[in-house]
């Protein structure tokens, strides 16, 4: 590799090294997009607000750790234990965003109130999704590590409201494409990411590997917002194609004829 050609491979590097501190270091992602801080739709009233995971008071980290063990258990069975305590590093990293939802009881203008203000007119909080800008194959994305909400918010809206927000903050800090991982038997989730939202399976998925044997307990979707992060996160440039049936049937017969004649050189 000649000078020239390493010199620009690492300004690049050090460009999205940049992007990603600059966006990781806002403390309220929300503030330009003070039209989605209220959710007024099919009977309910909330509101949204910022939060990081390294300022999360204990009450805020109890609620979280409840509603992920209600949300989640079931899904994860006896393996839950040991997710609960991975969620639990995550929850309160310095890296960690959150969008937390609250809902808002006697409906005052956040433009005329504090912050405190608003604590005292919101009740407990009814959902939350936990989000971070970090890098993925060296593409600069917003990762949604979680996103839960109440049962009694749910079916509402309030999903793609917030999913269409994460497209928004996304796309104001420049990131490339927003990244999440699914379990496989949540076919709901699975069918709102992909159906709905358009999410697609992304190439560093587990079910890319093309493995026979492989059974993955989860997908990693994206969507992607530029043609390098399509080509690195969707394309898969790398990867195997799939085998076709008369590929497979080949490699068999094959396998078959040097059979026979390791055994004929036996004899």
């Amino acid at each position: 590799m000649d000078l020239k050609k390493r010199r620009k491979i690492l300004e690049k590097k050090k460009t999205i090294h940049d992007l990603i501190k600059r966006a990781s270091s806002i403390d309220d992602p929300l503030s330009p997009f003070d039209s989605f801080r209220r959710y007024r739709r099919n009977d309910l009233s909330l509101y949204l607000e910022s939060g990081r995971g390294d300022r999360l008071s204990s009450s805020v980290k109890q609620y979280i750790r409840n509603l992920l063990k209600t949300n989640m258990e079931g899904f994860y069975g006896s393996d839950w234990p040991i997710q609960a305590k991975v969620k639990r590093k995550e929850m309160s990293s310095a890296d960690a965003h959150y969008i937390f939802v609250r809902e808002l009881r006697f409906g005052k203008a956040y433009e005329t109130s504090t912050r405190r203000a608003c604590m005292e007119e919101c009740n407990q909080i009814a959902g939350f999704v936990h989000y971070r800008f970090t890098l993925e194959e060296e593409i600069p994305v917003l990762y949604v590590y979680e996103i839960q909400l109440e049962s009694w918010v749910q079916g509402k809206g309030l999903g793609e409201f917030l999913m269409q927000l994460i497209e928004l903050i996304a796309s104001k800090n420049r990131m490339s494409a927003i990244v999440l991982t699914v379990l496989t038997f949540n076919a709901f989730a699975m069918t709102f990411y992909m159906s709905k939202l358009g999410y697609r399976i992304s190439s560093i998925s587990p079910s890319k590997a093309n493995l026979p044997t492989f059974s993955a307990k989860y997908e990693i979707l994206c969507k992607t917002f530029d043609s390098e992060a399509k080509f690195v996160l969707e394309v898969c440039p790398f990867a195997a194609p799939p085998l076709t049936f008369m590929t497979k049937l080949l490699i068999k017969y094959n396998i078959l004829v040097l059979l026979l004649l390791f055994i004929l050189v036996l004899y």
